[in-house]
Order: C-alpha cells, then structure tokens, then sequence
C-alpha cells in the first residue's frame, strides 16, 4: 500500500498571476491548509480538517504557524558548469566568460569532473529549496549526461540542455554546425520526455554561434517543436553593440535568433534588459518567455530589467539564479533582489508577486506549469517548506509582522538556507 504524506500548516495557493492582476485576488496562504502527497504527486489539497478526515491512514508532518508550505522553487536559468567560479570577482559579461566562465566549462571536459560537479550544484540548490533548474551544460555531451543522471537518482524534474558555439570561445570549447546538430540530437533521443527529464535546445548566445550554427539549431528545434529553446538575450550595452557588429544584416538582437528559426512559444530568453520595441512586440506575439535574473545583473553590472512594463504585454516571466554569474544558490535571495530592482524602478514587487515568479512564474516559462509551480492536485509533488523565523533577527521581525505577508516578505529579505525547513521531490521527503 503507497504511504500517504499529509503536510498541514500555513500553505500557499495561487488562483491566478499576480503579475497581470491585483496580487490579492490572485495569491492567498490558508492559515490552516493542508497537501496530501501520494504516488509522487498531490493527490489532494484542502484544509487540514478536512484531509485528516478524508484520509485517516496518512502520515501527518504538521507545521506551525511560523513555517510556509509552499511548491518546490523553479530556477528557470542556470549554468551548473560555472558552480564552483560563482562570486568571481570584478568582471563584465565578456571579460567575465573569457576570465573564469571558459577555463572553468573546459575542466568539464572529463567526465568524471562534470559528474562531481553535477552532484554537488543540485545537492547546493536542494538545501536553498530549488526543486527544478533549467541549465546550460557545457559542450561536451557527457556534462548533459552528467547532470539528467544526477537528477534522475533524486527522481528529479530537470531541464537542460548541451551549449553550443562554434566561434569566439577558446578552441576547448567549440564545437561545429553539424557536431552541434548531431550532439543535442542525440541527447535529445536520449533524454527528452524521460522520467522527469525535458531537453532544451540550447545555443549560448549569437555572438559565439555562426550563422550555421544557429540555423542548424533551428532546424533541429523544428524537427523537435517539443523541447524548449534556450538561449540569452541583451544582457549588456556592450554585447548588443558586438551582436551589431556581428550581425550587420539583422533588425536587432532577437532577430538573429528570429532570422534562423530561434523564436516561437517555447523559447526561454536569458536577462531581456536592453529590448528594443519590436523584439518587445514579437516576444509577445509569439508567447516567447523571458527569464529575470536579478543577482547576476547586479554582480555583472548589467543593468535593471523592467519587469513591470513586460509583464503588462503578457509575457511569461519567471526569476533565476543564473548561477555562476548570480552570486547566490538561493531563490529566497534571487527574490529579494527582484524586490532591490524594482525598487530602483519605482515599481517594487509585493511578497505574493515574488514568491509566485520563484515557483509558478518560473515553471510556466518552461511549459511546466501543468506539472509543477503550484500547490494544486495532480501536479508533481515537489513541495518547500519555509521556516518564517529561520534566524533570531528574522524571527523578531516576523514577531511583529502584522500579516502573513509581512512575516514571509522579512525571511524573502533576509532568508537563506537556514530559512528551509523541509523539501519533498516527487513526494519524498528530502535529507
């Protein structure tokens, strides 16, 4: 007979996006809720009364009035590789990859490197409450194998995906049109739709990749319309200035992408800060994705992405760590530096609004939302359990919170690992 987890406490439930409607209509926390986990999934949601009732032989973990149950975090933009050259210092984007990001892919290029190195991201974002990550991989096929089979051992949802250049990167880490093609078509057959695996396409950005190259991934993704497309976008002045260069024929940066069969529903672009107002057209006239990340945009000195104008056009936004070039494994602190952006924007985000584009914002990004990002039945159980006074200065806040909302906005402000009280992947629960 399958075993029944109850959780009962404080629980969060989305009744819609905050971002294009009021965030009180949209997100609410039951003070006394309830999550029933059962063959992996959520089998039913309610209150505690209520399930305990329904469900006798379910083994309870109740959480008291201090903790959040909340779904598992989707960091919806990752580099594994780069896990042990995270908080490098003093760099821009294009010093910042020749510098630390290349040497550091090229160690990946033994397998036994790439295994370790898998093993211990997701070991590092599991105790920041990460259930999902959508990653680059490096070049090498084996640092995709690496990383699905890492995730596969913890019966883990996963997206990711080998990245492709075949022009400015050192020769370690280059590959060609047609070996780039044949990899990620491979791993594609090997990977897409397995367990809980899904395979994204993944050129790293139009600077090192030829024209060839990209229409080769076009072409792949067409013959694969399934998988997602992941790649960046306008991260900083200078690299949309080297793209123009690059690409003197294109109308701007999303039509280098555009222009080779890289732009429809399922395409997940990195950072968006400098758009123009036709890629901001055509993102939302395709219902393209765009992935915020906060803590790499300032420890990069990228710029500030502007969430409330984007979010306005109706286009899935999800938030990322963008480990390494973000400086920290934890979504808490992810969230709290969208809430620092939007401030300097004169348009902060609510506590209801962050928490929601870490977990269910994130997972529709990544045509998940179906499956994770919300506490509803029959979505996969990946569940984070928050501790609200994880700490003696966040718990003398939380004191004297006059709402739940105050009393999660202070451990979102000032949380890190210490703030996870428990993970649940697929039901289990977690070391």
């Amino acid at each position: 007979m399958t075993q029944k987890n109850l959780l009962t406490g404080p629980t969060l439930r989305f009744d819609g996006n905050p971002m294009t409607r009021g965030w009180q209509d949209a997100v609410r926390i039951d003070s006394d809720g309830a999550v029933l986990l059962a063959d992996g999934v959520i089998a039913a949601v309610g209150t505690a009364n209520q399930l305990r009732k329904a469900h006798p032989q379910a083994v309870e973990t109740h959480y008291g009035d201090d903790h959040l149950i909340c779904p598992g975090f989707v960091d919806a933009h990752v580099h594994y590789p780069q896990t042990g050259i995270i908080a490098s210092w003093g760099k821009r984007l294009i010093d910042w990859l020749n510098d630390y990001t290349f040497p550091e892919e090229m160690r990946l290029s033994d397998t036994a490197y790439a295994q370790e190195v898998a093993t211990r991201y997701l070991d590092l974002t599991r105790a920041h409450g990460t259930t999902t990550v959508a990653s680059y991989c490096t070049i090498h096929p084996h640092s995709v194998d690496a990383l699905f089979s890492a995730a596969a051992t913890r019966n883990q949802r996963i997206v990711a995906g080998k990245t492709c250049m075949d022009r400015n990167a050192p020769e370690g880490l280059r590959d060609t049109a047609q070996s780039a093609y044949d990899d990620s078509k491979a791993l594609i057959e090997r990977w897409h739709g397995t367990g809980r695996a899904s395979y994204a396409i993944t050129p790293r950005f139009s600077p090192t990749s030829t024209p060839d190259q990209l229409a080769a991934l076009g072409a792949l993704w067409g013959e694969n319309p399934d998988c997602l497309m992941q790649t960046h976008l306008s991260e900083q002045t200078d690299e949309v200035a080297w793209v123009r260069d690059l690409f003197p024929q294109a109308r701007d940066y999303l039509d280098t992408y555009e222009a080779h069969g890289l732009l429809g529903a399922r395409a997940v672009f990195g950072h968006a800060i400098y758009l123009e107002p036709r890629e901001i057209d055509r993102i939302a006239e395709t219902g393209a994705a765009l992935v915020h990340c906060p803590t790499s945009n300032t420890f990069i000195g990228s710029g500030l992405f502007d969430m409330a104008a984007l979010a306005t056009r109706n286009i899935p936004i999800g938030l990322a760590t963008d480990t390494g070039g973000g400086s920290s494994f934890s979504m808490l602190r992810t969230m709290a530096a969208a809430y620092e952006i939007g401030q300097l924007r004169g348009t902060p985000l609510h506590a209801a609004q962050l928490i929601w584009l870490a977990t269910a914002g994130s997972a529709i990004t990544l045509h998940l939302g179906d499956k994770i990002g919300s506490l509803s039945t029959g979505n996969e159980a990946d569940v984070t359990v928050l501790d609200l006074s994880s700490t003696p200065a966040i718990a003398q806040r939380q004191a004297q919170a006059k709402d739940a909302w105050e009393s999660l906005f202070a451990t979102i402000m000032m949380g890190d690992d210490r703030a996870i009280a428990d993970v649940w992947i697929a039901g289990a629960r977690q070391p």
